[in-house]
């Protein structure tokens, strides 16, 4: 995997993340450094950390299944893709919400992160290294974060629909780039 199909996924998988950022800057009176960094450092950490989990799930278990690997790959990406182009697409139900405590942070991170648990699953079958690739989402997603704070306690929530179309077509067209590699197409 390049730097730029890295980049785009990071971002992809930052969307959700940035989208509730956004709702937290929005339900903020005022943000500060220090709420930027929080949040930042638990939307970054779980995305970085649950790729390296899946990663880990998906290399025990990668010898018995790599006949397949590019079409679970695809399969994958695509559907967390669809999910998070079908709920940009719904009802904007959830109650923004300016706590920053820990029940509701890691409710949070681990909800926005989960995709990123299926990417890290796939990572192993594409023998991704893992360690930079993981830094990068994190540190990605932890810039996104911030800004989506930032940007939600200025201008609201009118770019979360958008950022989470974005991060379903990404993923999207990653998962359909891989298979259509594994096939000789490209």
């Amino acid at each position: 995997m390049g730097f730029l199909e890295l980049l785009l996924l990071a971002v992809g998988l930052s969307m959700d993340a940035f989208a509730v950022s956004v709702c937290k800057g929005l339900a903020m009176e005022r943000v500060t450094l220090s709420k930027t960094l929080i949040v930042g450092l638990w939307f970054g950490g779980f995305q970085g950390g649950m790729p390296l989990l899946g990663w880990l799930l998906g290399s025990r278990f990668s010898a018995y299944i790599t006949a397949v690997d590019h079409w679970i790959a695809f399969a994958l990406l695509v559907i967390l893709g669809i999910n998070m182009l079908r709920e940009a697409g719904g009802e904007q139900d959830e109650e923004a919400s300016a706590s920053l405590g820990f029940r509701v942070m890691l409710a949070m991170a681990v909800a926005t992160s989960i995709d990123a648990l299926a990417v890290g699953i796939t990572f192993a079958f594409l023998e991704v290294e893992i360690l930079p690739a993981v830094t990068f989402i994190g540190v990605v997603t932890f810039l996104l974060s911030g800004l989506g704070v930032n940007l939600g306690n200025r201008v609201g929530t009118r770019f979360q629909s958008s950022a989470e179309r974005l991060g379903g077509c990404i993923l999207v067209v990653l998962g359909v780039k891989i298979l259509l590699e594994h096939l000789g197409v490209f």
